[in-house]
């Protein structure tokens, strides 16, 4: 019994020593995000929050000498931090009152609209900031900016189906309330920020320039490289993409953003720049994208999850990076909490960015190093990474499958960072002058046709992709407990090899 007690009390020390401020800060970090998460996909009792609270705080002041116990007792505080904020958040969502309200009132539009099939959406905001959404004529040229004089009545929007929480959704963007019967007059123009409308102008220009020069579909694909989205495309090349898993390279999310990062890392290296050079040319890029589409929010979240990557390859420490990917996610939820369950765009960049992170030293060690031609296959590598931890939040969200995603990621990635350099080419120089873009614009067609064609052709196989049905959150939980189990595995395996090349076995 004592030389077992003995054991213990060295393996407790041990652990005491191994309790780096790092391994702390990521501890922390990651109690966090779990309590948003809990709060999040389950009614948690707020009693139960307080039990907790209240036993981490006495445990703290009796032991709080012993450095794991200190950490164990932060970190369910930081649990209930995070259950907390989402706790708050939901009650402010469920308490909005105006449900049925008569307003009349100037208000400004806060972002450009969006087209739909037979009508634009537009965000407006009130002069006590609160933001709504309407359904706008189609054809009322609208823009960011502009002031109207608004009448309707509000509505809290309705949950059209199970599948999707619509009302989440927008609330998770701070819209509460829908304009029922609208009616607006436009009274005035450029009210926003003159920065930002500076840039949407920018914007706006750059793809009149893209649709000028290139045909369609092309164009539409060109538009949604560069500014993201895939509202241009026909609804049927837009479902070929989602059958291919090609969608993310026309979506404004991190995992289109930090496949794109690493490739313009490596063309830097390819160019002959330094390591640190190639970084800040590959991060200037990145910039150069969350502007070209205006800085929304989903763009800012994808670029700095794009920027963590690029600092750990620039540092050689891509192995190394969790734990900045993991306080970035928790800085992001402190901020808005509600991202974690109803922002796809959210979970696509964190869990990409961090299956890269990942997995990429594991298939570059064990099934690629021993193969030739590296920097082709890094985009295998890369889409191999991100998809292992993508696929489980694909499935829950759109109940669906791409059966034919690597193959056709293998063949398309490669031709990304050509076909978006192309494109941003063509249509700065047609700021220029258009006519001298024209040539430029038969050489930038080529790419884009070939992915649209490379497209067309996989989704046109019978068993690109297939549906899945009651893929919940239980499904969930168990794919990412695996593959926590399945990644602590193979990094023992990784430092057991290591160590054995350290002592020359």
């Amino acid at each position: 019994m004592l030389s077992k007690g003995l054991i213990i009390f060295r393996q407790l020390l041990c652990y005491n020593i191994l309790m780096t401020k790092s391994r702390i800060f990521f501890i922390l970090s990651l109690s966090f995000i779990s309590g948003i998460f809990g709060r999040s996909f389950f009614g948690i009792n707020l009693a139960f929050f307080h039990f907790l609270i209240l036993a981490a705080i006495i445990v703290l002041a009796v032991f709080y000498k012993n450095k794991i116990i200190a950490v164990v007792s932060f970190g369910i505080i930081f649990f209930v931090f995070g259950a907390w904020l989402v706790d708050r958040k939901l009650e402010n969502i469920n308490n909005q009152n105006l449900d049925g309200k008569e307003i009349s009132e100037k208000v400004i539009v806060a972002k450009d609209p969006i087209a739909k099939d037979k009508y634009q959406n537009v965000i407006v905001k009130s002069k006590n900031r609160m933001k709504i959404l309407l359904n706008a004529n189609l054809y009322d040229k609208l823009n960011y900016g502009d002031e109207l004089n608004l009448k309707c009545a509000l509505k809290i929007p309705d949950n059209k189906t199970e599948d999707f929480n619509y009302k989440m959704y927008l609330a998770k963007d701070g819209i509460f309330y829908l304009c029922q019967d609208a009616e607006y007059e436009k009274t005035g123009e450029n009210k926003g920020n003159r920065i930002y409308l500076a840039i949407l102008k920018l914007k706006n220009k750059l793809s009149e320039n893209i649709s000028e020069v290139i045909p369609e579909p092309e164009a539409a694909l060109a538009n949604g490289l560069i500014f993201g989205g895939n509202s241009q495309l026909s609804k049927d090349v837009a479902d070929n993409f989602s059958k291919t898993g090609l969608s993310h390279i026309v979506a404004v999310s991190g995992f289109n953003v930090t496949i794109i990062a690493e490739y313009l890392m490596l063309l830097g290296i390819f160019l002959g720049l330094w390591r640190k050079q190639a970084f800040w040319f590959a991060a200037g890029g990145i910039f150069l994208f969350v502007l070209a589409v205006g800085f929304p929010s989903s763009a800012v979240r994808a670029g700095v999850m794009g920027s963590l990557l690029l600092w750990a390859m620039k540092n050689g420490r891509l192995a190394n990076s969790r734990s900045a990917i993991i306080f970035a996610a928790a800085v992001m939820l402190f901020i808005n909490p509600l991202l974690l369950r109803w922002d796809v765009g959210f979970q696509l960049s964190f869990l990409a960015t961090l299956g890269i992170v990942e997995f990429s030293p594991f298939w570059e060690k064990y099934f690629f190093q021993k193969i030739g031609g590296r920097i082709f296959l890094e985009n295998i590598i890369l889409t191999l990474s991100a998809t292992v931890f993508v696929i489980p939040i694909i499935m829950y969200n759109f109940h669906s499958l791409s059966l034919i995603s690597l193959l056709a990621n293998a063949l398309v990635l490669p031709i990304i960072p050509l076909a978006m350099s192309l494109v941003f080419a063509t249509s700065v120089l047609g700021l220029i002058w258009q006519t001298v873009s024209l040539p430029l614009a038969w050489v930038t067609f080529l790419p884009l046709k070939y992915i649209i064609e490379t497209v067309n052709y996989l989704a046109s196989l019978k068993w690109a992709s297939m549906t899945v049905e009651n893929f919940n959150i239980g499904w969930l939980i168990v794919w990412y407990t695996i593959l926590f189990f399945g990644l602590f595995f193979i990094k023992s395996k990784m430092k057991k090899s290591q160590l054995k090349i350290v002592n020359g076995n």
